[in-house]
């Protein structure tokens, strides 16, 4: 899969422009959702730095590798996800504990996802060693915000042998893995990070029995539960997610009339406040509550009363102000049953081709 996928029927230049385009919406959406969630487990701003980083780089590049099919939808969930995790762990685990407890589970998982939603394939050691390679860079480059910048670069390459050998283990069936052996430089791969972060852990003042228990633990166990377990829920939501995909062709067709059914809502709410206030204005006292009220208060006050809600803050009490209440209500209850109703009539047709379009593709 190359790198950066470009519509093969758009000229150069617009093909740059959509992919640029389709990379900030992935990057909004999931900065969106990383970057609340982050401050929400941690007030470090390293920490959400980091999540937010890694996010955004996972999500934009894989994103430009899947191209515009289903890319954008992967992007934001695969590189939401990553952030999440990250922050997760950056905000769980005790300061000063180094990168090697966020990248070490983060790398395997980030890679599971990938191979159990279809966005990579991992048919063996060399295309683990691919996929591993390109997540860790991408990973690698989300961390540079980290304090360390190069360090986070260089621990993200150096968990790649462990992943690799257990991505490329669990690609193959119980025959495959009987029968197909690791390539002899990534077990000598494996063994050098092994004795590396064993070196460190010891410089440190580890002893040498904890270090015998968790380098083992650390870089083989904790990497094959992570990219199992992401496989296993990427598997199980793929073809749920497809539906969702599916929904957005529905979503296109419904855009442009439900956001001008939703325009003039907001204009009916708009005018309506803007009478409650007039009211207010030559006729003191129409509303309890209101003496100070400016145009926002008007405005939350319109907008509950048309959905049928009290507004604590302002209350009708004159026979005018009812009226006027009521009048909104009526015209507010009409347009989203009447308007509504003409809007799905209108695009019916569309929709049923769009029915019959997916019922025929999921045939084939």
């Amino acid at each position: 899969m190359p790198l950066i996928q470009l519509e093969p029927d758009r000229s150069w230049s617009s093909a740059v422009r959509h992919v640029v385009w389709r990379s900030v919406q992935v990057a909004a959406g999931t900065l969106v959702v990383v970057v609340p969630f982050g401050y929400a487990i941690t007030p470090v701003h390293d920490s959400v730095m980091m999540a937010a980083g890694a996010g955004f780089a996972v999500g934009v590049g894989l994103s430009l590798r899947m191209g515009d099919r289903g890319g954008r939808a992967a992007g934001v969930l695969i590189g939401s996800v990553v952030g999440i995790v990250i922050a997760f762990l950056a905000g769980l685990l005790p300061q000063g504990l180094g990168f090697l407890f966020v990248i070490g589970p983060s790398l395997p998982f980030t890679v599971g996802l990938c191979d159990g939603l279809g966005a990579a394939r991992t048919r063996g050691y060399r295309d683990a060693a691919v996929e591993s390679l390109t997540v860790a860079a991408l990973l690698g480059l989300g961390l540079f915000p980290a304090p360390v910048r190069w360090g986070a670069m260089v621990m993200a390459l150096a968990c790649v042998p462990t992943t690799v050998l257990v991505a490329g283990f669990f690609s193959h069936d119980r025959h495959g893995r009987r029968y197909v052996r690791p390539p002899l430089l990534l077990i000598v791969a494996v063994l050098a990070e092994m004795g590396a972060a064993a070196g460190i852990g010891m410089l440190e003042g580890t002893n040498l029995e904890t270090t015998l228990v968790m380098m083992p633990t650390m870089l083989l166990v904790v990497p094959g539960a992570a990219f199992l377990s992401a496989r296993a829920a990427a598997a199980w939501l793929r073809p749920r997610l497809r539906v969702y995909l599916q929904l957005a062709d529905y979503l296109r067709v419904m855009w442009i009339p439900i956001g001008g059914f939703t325009a003039g809502y907001l204009a009916i709410i708009l005018v309506f406040a803007g009478f409650c206030g007039m009211l207010e204005r030559f006729g003191p006292g129409s509303f309890a509550g209101a003496a100070n009220a400016g145009i926002g208060d008007w405005i939350a006050f319109s907008f509950f009363s048309a959905l049928a809600q009290d507004y604590t803050g302002i209350t009708p009490v004159s026979a005018a102000a009812g009226m006027l209440v009521g009048a909104r209500l009526v015209i507010s209850v009409g347009w989203a049953l009447v308007v509504f109703a003409a809007v799905m009539s209108a695009i019916q047709p569309q929709l049923e081709r769009i029915a019959r379009r997916n019922a025929s593709t999921d045939a084939d």
